[in-house]
Formats: structure tokens, sequence, C-alpha cells
């Protein structure tokens, strides 16, 4: 089986999914195309509208931290 859960996502996408991590309170995004697309992706998921990150969504984070630290270097 593959484990691979290498992504290309946007800067944007990666910050999407980076927030949805910790949500605030009102669990809102401002950009919901930023959303739409991590949902297609299959790494996020709406509950009753409010968007929630999968446990592959959670994986890919988690791989893609060091390519997050890089985008800010």
């Amino acid at each position: 089986m593959n484990d691979d859960f290498d992504f290309e996502l946007s800067p944007e996408q990666w910050e999407a999914l980076r927030t949805l991590r910790n949500p605030p309170s009102n669990s809102r995004l401002s950009k919901a195309y930023l959303v739409e697309s991590l949902v297609k992706l299959g790494l996020v998921v709406l509950n009753d509208g409010v968007p929630a990150m999968t446990p592959i969504g959670r994986k890919v984070l988690v791989r893609g931290s060091c390519r997050l630290l890089d985008l800010v270097a």
C-alpha cells in the first residue's frame, strides 16, 4: 500500500488547511473557494456547512510541514 500523501497545494491552500487544524470559534474561512478545493481533494469535509479536516488532510498537513517552512523562508 502506498502511504504517499504528496499534494501540490498552493500557499493559500496550505494556509487554509493549517487554519483548519485549530479552527476559530466561528469556524469560517474567508475564502470559500479554498475550502471547496480542499473538499475536492478529500482533505476537508463540510459538516453542516462547517469545514473540518479529514484524517488524510491531517496526514498531508503533517507531511507537508517542511514545505510550509520552506515557503516562509
